[in-house]
């Protein structure tokens, strides 16, 4: 079995501008998929009930043509919208296999909000902003505003997220050193102002290799700092 799918959603490789976009996608209310052509920009395909499957393939009929991974196969695999819930069915359309966070589907399977395919070597990320979620998801309705930042606080937010400048989403948010020596603080004021954050933007639970990626992540979300304040110097 191969390894779990990573989201093409994931912070790491996202830049400010995709996540607007993302967040633009969750307004608007339907099921879409996230993925990407390689190393590049996202793409976003909204999911509308069709009259019949839509196919994923490499071949250029297919409602979602992946024709740059040579181990997808010219028609893939189906997805299915039933009872207003959606589906993905490969039974046998594909060589190499379609897979669910990991595991191979062999006829039908539901797809919830969050799931990971895996056609070939492309992952696509299946997003339900209708779903009610298991709470790790974060809506923009229920994150913090400016007005419940601090000023020290945006500041440590937006050097945290500095590294992101001109990078897209290839970058790593700035670590407590980096933010000290920008802002002029000690280490350990860094380090009180980023648990505040934490604590504000709901991701103090997750696994501390995460909380830095997904702060940033939750912060364009909410349109707390934008990608001008990461131009503009701060005072």
């Amino acid at each position: 079995m191969p390894d779990r799918a990573v989201s093409p959603g994931s912070s790491h490789s996202s830049s400010p501008a995709e996540l607007v976009e993302r967040n633009n996608a969750q307004r608007a209310g339907v099921p879409f998929l996230l993925f990407r052509e390689g190393s590049g920009p996202q793409r976003i395909f909204q999911l509308q009930p069709p009259s019949s499957p839509l196919s994923i393939g490499r071949g250029p009929a297919n409602d979602i043509c992946i024709d740059w991974d040579e181990n997808v196969s010219r028609v893939h695999a189906e997805l299915g919208c039933v009872g207003g819930e959606w589906t993905l069915t490969d039974d046998g359309l594909s060589r190499n296999g379609s897979y669910v966070n990991g595991e191979r589907v062999t006829s039908r399977r539901r797809l919830r909000d969050g799931d990971v395919i895996r056609v070939g070597s492309t992952a696509l990320a299946y997003h339900n902003p209708m779903s009610p979620g298991d709470g790790s998801t974060a809506r923009s309705a229920s994150l913090p505003t400016v007005a419940q930042l601090s000023p020290a606080k945006r500041r440590v937010l937006i050097a945290l997220a500095r590294p992101f400048q001109d990078r897209g989403g290839f970058a790593t948010p700035a670590s407590n050193q980096q933010i000290a020596d920008e802002l002029y603080l000690s280490v350990e004021a860094v380090k009180t102002h980023l648990r505040g954050l934490f604590d504000l933007f709901g991701v103090e639970n997750l696994p501390q290799n995460q909380k830095r990626a997904k702060l940033v992540e939750r912060a364009f979300l909410a349109g707390v700092i934008t990608e001008r304040d990461l131009a503009e110097p701060q005072e």
